[in-house]
């Protein structure tokens, strides 16, 4: 009772903290779609940091801190730190095929139609012999999938990079990927798809899947957030470095000097799954 007394009160605060954010930015990111909508080809990778509102972001920070501390970081305890069970991977499995339509809904709008192929034949295959999703046989067939999302839809359409900004309860994030957060839940086909309760309980398999995934990442999560001399900036420079090496598809993101061995554990990824 003591976690949900918390987690209630957070979300309350969180509402007030998302509407003053996107009264602040809302306006700059209409201007940053349409300039990019304008040009002609994917957007140039981003080098450097660009923080210009780093205050109000260590603010949200701090509050996905206390998130974590109060909600996050107890319940990966009861699922077993670093030692996902059969019930964590389950729901992880089921939160994957539900984001499997809106990765093929992005990869026909990047006109990348081999991957939106390989995400349909994954998902195919994971709902007809995975017992609905809940399996991950595709995998074993090779079938890994092309994760996207509509943020690198629009980097795919010329939409720069932006500001760097830090989203209550999703982390890390930019200007770009923020648009594409907000419009990717809007077109997300699973809305079309879904009706309530239904709806509802996707939202909720991608609670349970984000709760899995702190278990599962505990050390490493542990280490970027509360082990850094400033985990704020260390949790920027990895986002950006991981995100500009995604959207660079195996091309070295200029001055980052990294690699494709190089990963990042996001410790607010979406709790939706869309």
């Amino acid at each position: 009772m003591k976690l949900l007394r918390n987690f209630l009160r957070l979300m309350v605060h969180m509402r007030q903290m998302i509407k003053d954010m996107l009264s602040k930015r809302g306006v700059g990111l209409g201007v940053l779609i349409a300039f990019g909508l304008a040009g002609c080809g994917p957007a140039p990778i981003a080098s450097g940091i660009n923080d210009p509102m780093e205050a109000q972001n260590r603010e949200i920070h701090d509050f996905n801190l206390a998130v974590d501390r109060a909600v996050l970081k107890p319940v990966s305890k009861l699922l077993g730190e670093g030692k996902p069970g059969p019930v964590s991977k389950g729901i992880s499995h089921l939160a994957n095929t539900l984001d499997a339509p809106s990765h093929v809904a992005n990869n026909l709008l990047q006109l990348r139609l081999a991957d939106a192929a390989e995400n349909t034949l994954r998902f195919g295959v994971n709902v007809i012999f995975g017992f609905g999703g809940l399996l991950d046989p595709a995998t074993d067939m090779g079938l890994y999938g092309k994760p996207t999302d509509f943020g690198e839809t629009l980097h795919v359409w010329g939409v720069p990079e932006g500001a760097y900004t830090v989203v209550p309860l999703v982390g890390p994030s930019t200007d770009r990927d923020l648009a594409g957060l907000v419009v990717g839940k809007a077109l997300n086909p699973l809305r079309f798809l879904l009706k309530s309760p239904k709806r509802e309980a996707a939202a909720v398999i991608g609670l349970g899947a984000m709760a899995g995934n702190r278990a599962a990442y505990s050390e490493t999560v542990d280490s970027i957030l509360y082990d850094s001399a400033d985990g704020y900036a260390q949790a920027r420079l990895l986002y950006l470095q991981n995100r500009r090496h995604t959207l660079a598809r195996g091309k070295q993101a200029e001055g980052e000097g990294q690699d494709a061995s190089d990963t990042y554990i996001d410790p607010y990824e979406d709790p939706y799954g869309n």
